[in-house]
């Protein structure tokens, strides 16, 4: 299991108190936050900012490029 430092719960602890009253907002946009996941995230964030011992993010799965599929052309009709 991680190990989280006690400021990083602090931290965790107070952007769900926020989240609960409704004044948590996201990021660049200042959307009011009501997922508990990112309340959590948002938490975690502000404690690595601060120099809390958190463990790193995970990493963001790559998905593969997809295949061009070869589309169908239809024939033109010649008008007789």
């Amino acid at each position: 299991m991680a190990k989280y430092s006690k400021k990083a719960g602090e931290k965790v602890e107070k952007a769900m108190h926020e989240k609960k009253k409704g004044t948590l907002k996201s990021g660049k946009s200042g959307k009011k936050v009501t997922s508990r996941k990112q309340a959590i995230a948002i938490g975690l964030s502000e404690a690595r900012e601060k120099g809390a011992k958190v463990p790193k993010a995970p990493a963001k799965k790559k998905t593969p490029a997809k295949k061009k599929t070869a589309t169908k052309k239809t024939a033109s009709r010649k008008k007789a």
